[in-house]
């Protein structure tokens, strides 16, 4: 064979789309000349050309003349009556270069040459797989489902390289099966064992923070600047907001008009709750906005042990502490204080609707006092032990425990 056209010959590496014709080349030449220095001892004196356009590769061995028995080396001598049967002109001391053929290796080298080129370009493959997504931590991709398993989800993206998606990664209530579209943000890669690990993430504040990005110009843009994000996953996140432009209103560049903004993201978080609130240095004002909806009465901020009690009217406590007590977490979370939230004494003097208290008693024991016409904190006390045994379902220790929990209220 005179010319190889490696690309044929080497046609299953084709199938390695994100490495170029040119660097598929030199990778060529790279493994010839190991092979010419384990058969040699050296390449120094060979001339490998790559054309890159046909594919084609040619090796050419230059080597001095000497006299007829002088040669001591081989691979970097030829004697002058070898060299005139290349071509009658040569002398003594010039330098003749004569093609090295193909056929010129073994079978096992030729093997050889074919396992490591597969291996090289394979690690080139990977080194340019980790380096692309590397470079794209933090950015959100978009995949199908290849696989579900336990503890993670494979995905696949466009170019079929693989993603994972952990489950302590994924919102509580995601659900995947085989096929379906994917959106996450790419949290972690590694490399395990010379193979890119990419790790995804949809609980992360990243995430959300780039859906902001998505869904609000003004943010991917620059003018409003997301100070703050904090999420419980799948439940409720807050966001703090801030514009240095005093013509934007941040909050409602965010939500949209009747929040066609805010609801491509909610409906992207499985309906999570987002309260979108404008950022602040006043910490007390800030800590205000935070525990929204609730409105706050009165607030006592410690500086030094980054600690705020925060008063409320009675109908404000629930929604302050909120479902779970999401509300008052992440706004603590949100603000860096410890927040405290007591019910403001002045309002309790009158009467208390007994639903305040629903993150102390339970909702079913509030329905049985419902249910008998006590709607109220002071209707339920005004009434005897014996007479709320009869008229409920309720055990006396419970009405015992109901009881004292609401006169707490007015001492």
């Amino acid at each position: 064979m005179e010319h190889i056209n490696l690309v044929e010959s080497f046609s299953e590496f084709k199938e390695f789309k994100n490495i170029d014709r040119a660097t598929m080349m030199r990778i060529l030449e790279d493994v010839f000349r190991g092979m010419l220095i384990k058969k040699f001892g050296a390449s120094d004196n060979f001339d490998i050309i790559v054309n890159v356009d046909k594919g084609d590769l040619e090796i050419w061995r230059n080597r001095s003349i000497v006299e007829d028995g002088a040669v001591e080396d081989e691979n970097q001598q030829i004697a002058y009556s070898d060299a005139i049967k290349i071509e009658p002109d040569f002398e003594i001391g010039e330098e003749v270069s004569e093609e090295f053929k193909m056929e010129n290796f073994g079978r096992r080298e030729i093997l050889s040459i074919r396992q490591n080129l597969a291996a090289k370009i394979l690690d080139l493959e990977k080194d340019n797989v980790y380096k692309k997504y590397k470079e794209k931590i933090g950015e959100i991709v978009a995949g199908e489902v290849y696989q579900v398993w336990k503890k993670e989800i494979l995905i696949l993206d466009d170019e079929g390289i693989e993603l994972l998606l952990p489950n302590v990664e994924q919102i509580p209530s995601d659900y995947y099966k085989k096929g379906d579209t994917l959106r996450a943000v790419i949290s972690k890669v590694d490399m395990k064992n010379n193979t890119p690990v990419i790790i995804l993430s949809r609980t992360s504040s990243v995430f959300l923070e780039r859906l902001f990005e998505a869904e609000v110009p003004e943010v991917y843009d620059g003018l409003i600047t997301i100070k703050n994000i904090v999420r419980v996953p799948g439940e409720r996140a807050k966001v703090a907001v801030e514009s240095y432009d005093d013509r934007i209103d941040p909050v409602g560049a965010c939500v949209g008009m009747k929040g066609s903004r805010i609801h491509g993201i909610v409906r992207e978080l499985k309906n999570e709750n987002i309260d979108v609130i404008n950022y602040t240095n006043n910490n007390t004002l800030y800590i205000q906005r935070a525990l929204s909806p609730a409105k706050i009465s009165s607030i006592v901020i410690h500086d030094d042990t980054k600690h705020a009690e925060v008063y409320l009217k009675p109908d404000q406590v629930s929604l302050a502490i909120g479902k779970g007590g999401y509300n008052i977490k992440l706004a603590g979370k949100l603000t860096g204080y410890e927040i405290d939230v007591y019910r403001d004494t002045e309002e309790d003097v009158e009467d208390v609707d007994l639903m305040e208290f629903s993150d102390e008693i339970d909702a079913w024991i509030i329905d049985e006092f419902k249910a008998i016409g006590c709607d109220t904190a002071k209707s339920v006390i005004e009434l005897s032990i014996d007479e709320l045994v009869q008229r409920t379902d309720l055990e006396e220790e419970t009405i015992r425990e109901v009881l004292r929990i609401l006169k707490s209220e007015f001492e």
